[in-house]
């Protein structure tokens, strides 16, 4: 088929003017890449804390800058002093370490009889120790390759870590922001998703978007919490050394999505081979590897709650987004798959006639 030069011209203008946006949006993006990851963490920050800040508004007569400063204030306080208490104690334990292994008293205790008995891996274990606690050095110097490469990954994984905590202040001072502003932000919201998914659809997609937020944030920050008090009585009724710290550690482990297993396993490996098998010791190894595992019962309850979607999307966004995105993903799989899951039962309800819509609750 033959065009015509009106035509012609037409496509030609459209096709131009498409891949004028086309190179406009590339270059936005591609300038605005870098500070992507710190506005997500500030969107999701901020959505997470506006019910405080929403709060404290009203307790201070409606003044926003001021709830939002303190909200931000106070969640900087929860998130340093553990960070400072958790780093001054692994300062403290590794100068000791140090100290001991430079004047010659470092003394590993010898192991139980019963670690030889441990299946697969109990003789070669037991070997070890046992050639650990009468000449240490020995072994220092027989391993000292993987001791190496342990060193390393783990001054990396600090390293990472420290970058992730400025990230999250920055996040946060950016959240208070967005907090100080937060009716604009959801008339802003509305609006956008308006034009993105139509008329009448707006209000909806962003009372989902909120509240998977909130309860994924609420869901990962609880459960982490429960687990962390549940294996932390058992560590302190065992009078387990630095039994605040590893109770510390395994919140650290929860939040960031890790099995608290690998904290417990090694805890009762040291305490049976260190004080026997008795029935107190069995107790305490059955059920802090238990606590262990309290979050695959409390995920499928506590993430899906308050949002008008399946809680299998919910878990499966969670985890999904976990492994693609890291800890951002953990948010950001959750509110796209359960966006999608909406949109195809909504675009399924129109094909089949007119069918009430499940209401969300619109939470600003």
């Amino acid at each position: 088929m033959t065009l015509t030069p009106a035509v012609s011209k037409g496509l030609l203008d459209v096709l131009i003017r498409a891949g004028l946006v086309a190179a406009l949006v590339t270059l936005c993006y591609r300038t605005f890449h870098p500070f992507l990851n710190l506005l997500l963490w500030s969107m999701i920050l901020g959505v997470a804390l506006y019910p405080l800040h929403k709060m404290l508004r009203n307790k201070l007569g409606g003044r926003n800058g001021l709830a939002a400063t303190i909200v931000v204030l106070l969640t900087v306080a929860v998130v340093l002093i553990p960070v400072y208490l958790l780093a001054s104690s692994l300062a403290s334990s590794a100068e000791t370490a140090a100290t001991a292994v430079r004047s010659g008293n470092f003394e590993v205790p010898p192991p139980s009889d019963d670690v030889a008995g441990w299946p697969v891996i109990g003789n070669q274990v037991h070997a070890v120790w046992t050639q650990a606690s009468t000449d240490a050095a020995v072994v220092a110097r027989d391993y000292a390759p993987q001791l190496k490469a342990f060193s390393l990954a783990v001054l990396g994984k600090i390293a990472a870590a420290g970058v992730g905590l400025l990230l999250f202040l920055f996040a946060l001072c950016l959240a208070g922001v967005f907090m100080a502003y937060g009716e604009n932000g959801h008339r802003s919201a509305i609006a956008s998703f308006e034009r993105i998914f139509g008329p009448g659809r707006g209000q909806h997609v962003t009372a989902l978007c909120t509240s998977t937020i909130r309860a994924v944030a609420q869901g990962v920050i609880g459960i982490a919490f429960i687990q962390a008090l549940l294996v932390g009585v058992a560590f302190i009724a065992m009078g387990i050394p630095g039994a605040g710290l590893l109770t510390l550690a395994v919140l650290l482990l929860g939040i960031a999505q890790l099995p608290a297993a690998i904290l417990t396993i090694p805890v009762i490996i040291v305490v049976l081979s260190s004080q026997g098998v008795t029935t107190a010791t069995m107790i305490f190894a059955a059920y802090t590897f238990v606590a262990g595992l309290a979050d695959n019962v409390l995920k499928p309850i506590m993430l899906g709650r308050g949002v008008d979607v399946p809680m299998p999307v919910i878990l499966i966004g969670a985890l999904g987004g976990m492994v693609t995105g890291g800890v951002i993903g953990l948010f950001i799989g959750p509110v796209v798959l359960a966006i999608g899951y909406e949109l195809y039962w909504q675009w399924v309800r129109e094909g089949t006639g007119p069918v009430a819509e499940a209401p969300v609750t619109a939470v600003p």
